[in-house]
């Protein structure tokens, strides 16, 4: 009987910790559509009013970010469902859908910003260039502060929920204060004389925002392709199944990276001696305490092995 309290306590524990998993991610996603909308606005505006193409240009590139946004929760949503007759392992792979998306458009960013720099580059034609207003200066340095605010506050609740999507959303706040840093310096190089600047700048901001999509694209893959989990965390797995009662040891683990979730093969070794219903109560201990000392973990098969 409390075996069976303990496994519905589990299952609502469970149930808990996936809503509160979407309902973050939802939360971030809000903010960064709000923030979004507002600072493409401001950009615009002050891009306009300043004569900066570079200004309206990175406007354009933050009202973009909205659309980026949305997948981003359409993503989560669609992970979250819970599992029906067709996909009965769950839908965490939504997710890496939507990380995948993600990074393509990152990278595509990162492509366009280095072709416009190369494109500066052969071309040299600096001569019709219209030196910014100071407002473009303002509201490049605001865009870089907001960004990298919203950059830090994407990360650390996609690190709290294990979200990849979410994860590759952070990225793209920075890509774009990166991007803001590249209009900045070619604002400030345009008026001190040296539009070369700007072109520099971008191919720097290129390659980062490249490295980034880069990591994203690999992390999503390798949840997409059963990955096992870290040394850490197998290490982890087997420490916690060797400290129930009546196992003697574990002969075999094996895991897997499903989306944010983890799934869990393991066979332990139990007194020969133990009758049937012996060894399922050694077995639904380790399998409890395994879900309990570990959230990611979604599913845990577990067989018992007889001693010689």
């Amino acid at each position: 009987m409390g075996n069976v309290e303990y496994g519905e306590r589990a299952q609502k524990w469970r149930m808990e910790m996936e809503n509160n998993f979407e309902k973050v991610a939802m939360k971030v996603s809000y903010v960064s559509i709000v923030a979004n909308v507002i600072l493409s606005l401001l950009k615009l505006i002050a891009g306009i009013i300043a004569y900066s193409g570079a200004m309206i240009s990175d406007a354009i590139h933050s009202a973009s970010d909205v659309f980026s946004t949305i997948i981003v929760m359409v993503g989560i949503h669609m992970s979250n469902k819970e599992s029906d007759k067709e996909h009965p392992y769950g839908h965490e792979r939504m997710e890496c859908v939507a990380a995948i998306i993600l990074s393509t458009v990152l990278a595509i960013t990162g492509l366009g910003i280095g072709y416009t720099a190369v494109v500066k580059i052969f071309s040299s034609n600096y001569s019709d260039l219209v030196v910014p207003g100071r407002l473009a200066l303002g509201a490049a340095v605001l865009s870089i502060a907001v960004k990298e605010a919203m950059f830090w506050y994407t990360k650390v609740n996609a690190d709290r929920i294990h979200s990849g999507a979410l994860m590759a959303d952070a990225w793209h706040h920075r890509s774009d204060a990166l991007s803001s840093v590249g209009a900045l310096i070619g604002i400030v190089g345009a008026r001190l004389g040296f539009p070369v600047m700007d072109t520099v700048a971008s191919l720097v901001i290129c390659f980062f925002i490249g490295k980034a999509a880069y990591d994203i694209f690999k992390d999503a893959v390798d949840k997409m392709v059963d990955k096992a989990c870290d040394e850490q965390v197998e290490q982890g797995l087997r420490r916690c199944a060797l400290a129930q009662e009546g196992v003697l040891s574990v002969d075999l683990l094996r895991t897997r990276v499903f989306g944010n979730r983890i799934y869990v093969d393991i066979e332990i070794t139990a007194d020969g001696n133990e009758t049937l219903r012996e060894a399922h109560c050694i077995a639904e201990q380790v399998h409890d305490s395994i879900e309990r000392d570990f959230e990611e973990v979604k599913h845990i098969m577990v067989h018992v092995n007889p001693s010689e």
